[in-house]
């Protein structure tokens, strides 16, 4: 289903930054709203989409002019320290309308032209993310990519997430931006039921740098949002009851361990801190 799509004005870009990104000054948010609609997002409890009134994933803004207001609040925000930035915290930087706007892509050529952060963490399950690879391969050491990738099975993917990209473009992104020098990591959040074979595809990519987040760590609640979302019935229609688990998580972080060294696999928040 295409969502509704509406421009509006912004008053603010960067928002200061708490919880679970401490560590982070600022998280930037090009859009409100995410058409991929993942089943278990944490941000369908939050009131953005809760007082919504419409069905999270059928409806996304569009922050006009965006690149303007951020040139104004880089210059503001760097006289003041370090920014770091978390892009995005409660929508995906590169979701389907991406393509048409360029939205994304006007930040970062802002960034690359006139006022970089210190540091910028793009978080993306979209392999649209490579369009920019000229973008991110200027910003050097100051970026790092986390590109989502939840399982290596097609129909778990298509269970949870049926309007997010495939998996194997994914991986051929992860491939991409390694090849291509951007500093990238594979995030496995949340980690959804897999093969015994999940690490092999996912270091066969190139990438070096992996971070595993569940439910129970990562949505900001212990696994309550998680719960609330009817998560685990989706775990007993797949018959993979097992993997709606607080240990579940380490089963793929042991198959990732006996493939890279140790040091290279972050648990949950430290796998998403500058």
């Amino acid at each position: 289903m295409t969502p509704t799509v509406a421009f509006k004005m912004p008053k603010q870009l960067l928002n200061p930054a708490s919880g679970y990104l401490t560590g982070y000054s600022h998280t930037l948010n090009p859009y409100v709203g995410c058409a991929f609609a993942c089943s278990y997002c944490y941000v369908r409890e939050m009131p953005v989409a809760k007082f919504r009134g419409e069905p999270w994933g059928t409806w996304v803004d569009v922050k006009q002019s965006a690149a303007a207001l951020l040139a104004k609040e880089l210059k503001k925000a760097k006289r003041k320290g370090p920014v770091t930035i978390f892009m995005s915290s409660s929508t995906d930087p590169y979701q389907p309308i991406e393509y048409k706007t360029q939205l994304t892509r006007s930040l970062l050529e802002l960034m690359t032209a006139q006022e970089a952060p210190d540091f910028l963490f793009v978080q993306t399950r979209s392999p649209l993310v490579t369009r920019d690879i000229d973008l991110l391969q200027q910003l050097g050491s100051r970026v790092r990519v986390s590109l989502t990738v939840e399982t290596d099975l097609e129909p778990v993917r298509k269970a949870f997430s049926p309007a997010a990209p495939p998996i194997a473009a994914r991986l051929q992104a992860l491939r991409r931006l390694t090849q291509a020098g951007v500093p990238v990591q594979a995030c496995l959040s949340p980690v959804l039921p897999s093969s015994d074979r999940f690490a092999e595809a996912l270091v066969s990519t190139g990438v070096t740098r992996f971070c595993i987040d569940d439910f129970f760590m990562g949505d900001g609640s212990l696994g309550k949002r998680t719960e609330r979302l009817g998560i685990r019935r989706i775990h007993d229609q797949l018959g993979a009851q097992e993997w709606y688990d607080r240990s579940a998580y380490l089963q793929v972080a042991e198959q990732l361990k006996r493939l890279v060294p140790e040091e290279r696999v972050f648990i949950s928040q430290s796998g998403f801190l500058p």
